[in-house]
């Protein structure tokens, strides 16, 4: 089947591969016949392998703390207008849904209302000043 040569310990050895079943094979060593075992190949990765320690977190890592907003609430221009009527005062308290301005946008009038319950603590618009989106209007803490 096929012949190889090998030199073992500077000795010459040639070796005549005659028959292969399975993982028995008959093979000629320098005329002398032997019945040999295939091993199975033991190949290793050349690949390293990538070792971690286990991520230890520290106490209150990975918690989200929420920050609470100091300065109270703002309530912001939702486009750009001019202020046509302010429906209250500092100190006024109000409630979450209630109109506090009157806005004047693209030929239209437009209730501003408040997302958030409390007191009124700044106006910072009077009436005909053009505001710009998301200019602060009024304060609420």
């Amino acid at each position: 089947m096929k012949k190889y040569k090998f030199t073992i310990s500077g000795n010459l050895y040639e070796v005549h591969i005659k028959d292969i079943e399975d993982r028995n094979a008959s093979v000629e060593v320098n005329g002398t016949k032997y019945n040999v075992e295939i091993g199975q190949e033991v190949r290793t990765s050349k690949t390293p392998k990538l070792i971690r320690k286990p991520v230890e977190q520290m106490p209150g890592e990975g918690q989200i703390q929420r920050k609470t907003p100091s300065g109270g609430y703002k309530v912001k221009s939702p486009l750009p207008g001019t202020i046509i009527k302010i429906n209250n005062k500092v100190g006024d308290k109000v409630t979450e849904g209630q109109n506090l301005l009157v806005m004047e946008a693209m030929k239209m009038e437009n209730q501003v209302q408040t997302e958030k319950s409390g007191v009124i603590t700044a106006i910072k618009v009077n009436v005909g000043d053009t505001v710009m989106q998301d200019d602060v209007l009024i304060e609420i803490g």
